[in-house]
């Protein structure tokens, strides 16, 4: 008995730690959580350019629902007039990949049509925040 059980704990071990497995070439995969407005995406924005300086080769999903949404609407700007356009078109042809919660265009009346063309709509901003973390291992940071 004692036998079988030691046999079954090994593969059971065995079987965890290859799926936890991550190696040195693996890309580091993160979610960048914004909510909260046009300041917290110029601090995620800013955060995100310096996320890839020091790690050229992370995976960076940018994940927007509530007032998160408003610097991927057309003609967003920042506190200086700056359009948002021209970093979200930058980062984005770095890999960057930014998401929109249709659950906040739709309860804000908003046209799909005004999201930057870079974004990729989703149903909902905060299931694609837990999806991204239980079922592909990203990491969470929020600005």
């Amino acid at each position: 008995m004692r036998k079988r059980f030691m046999q079954f704990f090994g593969i059971v071990t065995a079987t965890l730690g290859l799926i936890g497995t991550a190696t040195a070439a693996d890309p580091v995969k993160v979610v960048y959580h914004l909510n909260e407005g046009l300041e917290q995406a110029s601090n995620g924005l800013r955060n995100i350019r310096n996320h890839l300086s020091a790690d050229p080769t992370v995976k960076i999903v940018v994940v927007t629902h509530a007032a998160g949404i408003n610097f991927l609407l057309e003609g967003a700007q920042d506190k200086n007039g700056n359009p948002y356009e021209i970093i979200v078109d930058d980062l984005a042809a770095k890999g960057v990949d930014f998401r929109v919660c249709n659950f906040t265009l739709q309860s804000r009346n908003i046209d799909k049509k005004l999201v930057h063309p870079a974004a990729t709509i989703v149903p909902s901003g905060v299931a694609e925040v837990a999806r991204l973390q239980a079922r592909e291992g990203y990491v969470y940071l929020k600005p």
